[in-house]
């Protein structure tokens, strides 16, 4: 008997692994209680209108009475997180999560009531949520829970609860419906959304429940039947970023199936142009409801039309590293639903929560190590060896959701670099300027502006360093925000001359012939150059640029300078002329506020990798920019020795002598 090509043996019995670590453990699959892991099963229930941080640090804020607020950080492992999930949906019932609220003065069943085909089994989470003065004891199913006085729990029920002895009545939770079907059809894989009056999301059998940042369900394939309720159902298709969406409302009879025929239209083609998008940071498994079979990521490529997809391994809190097993089988060569428009590889995200997480492209091998600092190990060596490393196997690496905190133009870096773990991308300042890194995710799930803002510093402070996008899409998560979105919600865009391989798309990376984008299709001329060109002028000279833009979300565009913004003006067309002084670099940016081709939760936005300008032979390197890394690696150092753990002094002398060297590059750019 042959392995399925989508499924090998050695990934099969990983997958069967993480099935028995979700049965086992749940959500978190048994990970280490860090941050983001407690984080990761609240946001389960959770939705972008609510405040998870701002309600651990209420609860913190109420433990902990008088800890200055910074202070409070170090303490967000320690919450209750069923209660934060409480505090945080500030009485929303969302509808996974109806709530038995528990009152002085009796009891009340709040929820969305799910429809349910036929005599279907049914099964649900329910939050009880007590503002009593005293412990309750609640029975769900047989077992019983104490829930502690004005607390929280979260818990499983499919048939009964009773309160103090007296049962609750549970209709509420399900209106069952007679059954019908619908086949979507439209000629190609898509994107479906099909969903009920209330807004319930209905699937084929064996799909996942997949959720997007919207909240709107969805699926991938073509000519898919899916058993929904015999009433009014909508169905909406869309394809990636490079399509309209299209949608009808229909009422199939019971017992019969309806054919849906609908397709989206086009809104630009990308390859035409020799342009491919990519998305360089997903995840198949790490965490989360369902685990994710390679077949599940070959679905969502094609149904959303993405070219180039980067499947990366990586840990969570400890040790285990996700997918490696897939990585062993296919490094160094196409995954199997590769087409000439199609290309997927598998990666790796290496991690340190201290210092910034960072990932690899196009890799012929597996590196030796994968992470640094969890559990208490050391944060050495420097990701510097990392990159090195990553490199030497044929990697192009960037740094990935690099800066989590507001950031603007002219802040200094203490804002970023102010305590902590947080997963930013410090290292990079140094890593830059001695040219280990290859990119930057500047689009990402996280502060797109801040992360904006510190790439211009960098490349103004002369590195060189290309605008990449990854998701950090998480195929195993059903319902998580964008980590739960479709993969390719945001792509980096770059140039290939030729056919479409991992060396020629990582060639165009690494030349700087990108944008990164939520949407908007956005091109940049200089003198009637690219991204990633330079031009070699004169004093005095005149530059012509010239910025396009397609998309409905667009609602402005910027044309910048080492110096700042240079013009803006509405979407659709921006020209502007500039005569050469100093050495400068060129990039567009296109922005908007929220729409619904954009799943950020800050709206649309685009930018462009560089097109420099050298003047008399000298290359972009502003002073004030160059200080401004300086300055950063002072704090850096200042972090790693409050914060770092080493288990002898030479660990954290690495550290300082990589700052110590990567020092000495923007010393020499001020002479």
């Amino acid at each position: 008997m042959c392995d399925d090509p989508l499924l090998p043996r050695p990934v099969a019995d990983a997958l069967a692994g993480y099935r028995s670590l979700r049965d086992v453990h749940g959500v978190c699959w048994g990970e280490p209680p860090l941050t983001y892991v407690v984080q990761a099963w609240a946001t389960v229930y959770l939705d972008r209108r609510h405040n998870y941080w701002a309600a651990a640090r209420g609860q913190l804020a109420e433990r902990h009475p008088g800890l200055p607020p910074e202070r409070l950080e170090d303490h967000l492992s320690e919450v209750d997180v069923e209660q934060v999930v409480r505090d945080a949906l500030r009485g929303d019932v969302p509808d996974n999560l109806p709530a038995l609220r528990l009152t002085p003065e009796g009891r009340t069943l709040e929820a969305r009531s799910r429809v349910v085909l036929g005599d279907e089994p049914f099964r649900t989470a329910l939050l009880l949520d007590s503002s009593r003065a005293e412990p309750v004891e609640v029975v769900v199913d047989g077992t019983a829970h104490t829930v502690p006085p004005r607390g929280a729990k979260v818990v499983e029920v499919a048939r009964a609860v009773t309160v103090e002895g007296r049962p609750v009545d549970l209709s509420p939770l399900v209106r069952r419906a007679e059954a019908a079907s619908v086949r979507v059809r439209a000629g190609f894989a898509c994107r479906w959304s099909v969903t009920s009056a209330n807004g319930q999301g209905w699937y084929p059998e064996g799909a996942p429940p997949k959720v997007d940042a919207h909240g709107a369900a969805y699926f991938h394939g073509d000519d898919l039947v899916v058993a929904v309720p015999a009433e009014a159902i909508t169905v909406r298709v869309a394809r990636g970023m490079e399509y309209t969406s299209a949608e009808v409302v229909v009422t199939p009879r019971p017992g019969a199936e309806t054919l849906v025929e609908l397709a989206p239209e086009r809104l630009y083609d990308a390859a035409a142009r020799g342009w491919y998008g990519g998305d360089l940071h997903v995840h198949l498994n790490w965490m989360g409801e369902e685990p994710a079979a390679p077949a599940l990521a070959a679905a969502a490529q094609h149904g959303e039309d993405l070219h180039v997809l980067n499947l990366v391994a990586g840990n969570v809190a400890a040790e285990r590293v996700y997918d490696v097993e897939a990585l062993a089988h296919w490094a160094g060569k196409e995954l199997p639903w590769s087409d000439e428009r199609h290309l997927a590889r598998l990666g790796v995200e290496y991690r340190n929560d201290l210092v910034g997480h960072l990932s690899a492209f196009g890799l012929r091998d597996l590196p030796r190590h994968y992470h640094t600092g969890f559990q208490g190990t050391a944060d050495w060596p420097p990701n510097a060896a990392a990159c090195e490393e990553l490199r030497a196997l044929g990697g192009v690496t960037g740094y990935g959701h690099p800066f989590h905190t507001a950031f603007a133009d002219d802040d200094p870096p203490d804002v970023v670099l102010d305590r902590g773990r947080d997963c930013s991308a410090r290292e990079i300042v140094a890593d830059a300027a001695l040219g280990l890194i290859d990119t930057l995710d500047v689009l990402n799930h996280s502060s797109i502006s801040g992360t904006a803002a510190v790439y211009r510093r960098l490349i103004g402070a002369g590195n060189k360093l290309t605008v990449t996008a990854g998701t950090d899409a998480v195929l195993s998560f059903c319902r998580r925000g964008t980590a739960s979105s479709p993969p390719g919600w945001e792509r980096v865009y770059a140039n290939v001359a030729g056919p479409l391989t991992a060396e020629s798309y990582a060639e165009a990376i690494l030349l700087g012939r990108t944008f990164a984008t939520t949407g908007p299709w956005l091109e940049l001329t200089v003198n009637g150059h690219g991204p990633g060109d330079t031009l070699e002028l004169a004093p005095g000279q005149r530059v012509e640029i010239v910025v396009s833009s397609i998309g409905p979300e667009v609602e402005s565009l910027e044309i910048r300078t080492a110096e700042g913004v240079l013009a803006q003006g509405p979407p659709g067309r921006l020209a502007a002329t500039m005569v050469t002084g100093e050495p400068t670099y060129v990039v567009a940016v296109a922005s908007g506020g929220p729409h619904p081709r954009s799943f950020h939760r800050s709206g649309a936005y685009a930018h462009t990798s560089p097109v420099y300008v050298d003047v008399a032979g000298e290359h972009v390197a502003r002073e004030a920019d160059v200080r401004w890394c300086l300055a950063w690696l002072d704090r850096l150092e200042a972090l790693l020795r409050e914060f770092g753990t080493f288990d002898h002094p030479d660990q954290l002398d690495d550290h300082m002598n990589l700052y110590d060297r990567a020092r000495e590059v923007y010393r020499s750019r001020l002479d």
